[in-house]
C-alpha cells in the first residue's frame, strides 16, 4: 500500500538510485506519472518530460482500454480487442480523437518546455501503475525509437498480466509490487486524487526552469 503518489515516488527513487548523477531523462505519462516523475527527476538530478501516449477505450466501457496510441500516430490493439469483434471505423475514430488530445496536450505542455531528446540517455518512463499495460507498452515503443543508451520502466504496482507483457519492451523494469489479486491501480493507494492538466503544466514549468537548456 502506498500513502499517496508521492509516497510510490519516494519508494522507486530509492530503487533507481544507481541513476543518480547520470543526468536520466524522466519520462512521465501523463497524468498521474507526472507528479512522481517530477519527484523521481529530482531525487536523481536528471530531466523531466512527458511521453504522450493515450489509450484507446472500448466501446460504452471508456475505463476499459483496448490499445494505446503514440505522439506519432503509431497504434497498438491489446489482443483483447481482437475478441470484440469491435467495428474498425470505431478503432480509427477513437485513434483520431486520441491524437487530437496527444497534439492539444503537446501543444499545451510545450509552452511549458521543449521536449527533451532522448538519444543516447538513460530514459525511465514512469506511471503511477499498470492495469493492462497498453499505455504502458505504446509509451516504451515510442521511446524506443528515439534511441536512448538505456531504457528503464518504473512503476509502483502492476498486475502480474501488464508485467509480463511489457518485459520485452525495457532494458530493465523496476517493479515495486505486482500481487495476484491486483484489480485496479488505485486499490493500492490510501490517496489516488485525478491529476490535471494545470499541474502537469506547473510540473513541466518548474522543472524546464531548475534544468536550463543545454545542461548535462
Amino acid at each position: 500500500m502506498f500513502k499517496d503518489r508521492l509516497d510510490a515516488a519516494r519508494q522507486l527513487s530509492k530503487a533507481l538510485a544507481k541513476y543518480q548523477g547520470q543526468n536520466p531523462l524522466v519520462l512521465a505519462i501523463p497524468r498521474g506519472g507526472v507528479p512522481m516523475g517530477a519527484w523521481i527527476a529530482q531525487a536523481l538530478n536528471g530531466q523531466l518530460d512527458v511521453v504522450l501516449v493515450r489509450k484507446l477505450r472500448a466501446p460504452f466501457e471508456p475505463e476499459v482500454a483496448i490499445g494505446a496510441v503514440d505522439d506519432t500516430g503509431l497504434a497498438y490493439l491489446s489482443p483483447y480487442a481482437a475478441t470484440l469483434g469491435l467495428d474498425p471505423q470505431y478503432v480509427k475514430d477513437e485513434i483520431k480523437l486520441q491524437m487530437k488530445t496527444i497534439k492539444e496536450r503537446r501543444k499545451q505542455y510545450s509552452q511549458a518546455r521543449v521536449p527533451v531528446e532522448v538519444k543516447g540517455r538513460v530514459a525511465i518512463v514512469v506511471d503511477d501503475g499498470l492495469a493492462t499495460g497498453a499505455t504502458m507498452m505504446s509509451a516504451l515503443k515510442a521511446t524506443r525509437q528515439k534511441q536512448p543508451r538505456h531504457l528503464v520502466c518504473a512503476i509502483p504496482v502492476a498486475s502480474p498480466d501488464a508485467l509480463a507483457k511489457i518485459k520485452p519492451l525495457a532494458d530493465e523494469i523496476i517493479c515495486l509490487s505486482a500481487p495476484e489479486d491486483f484489480m485496479a491501480v488505485a486499490q493500492f493507494y490510501r490517496q489516488f486524487p485525478q491529476v490535471d492538466d494545470e499541474q502537469v503544466f506547473a510540473f513541466l514549468k518548474a522543472s524546464a526552469q531548475a534544468a536550463p537548456e543545454g545542461h548535462h
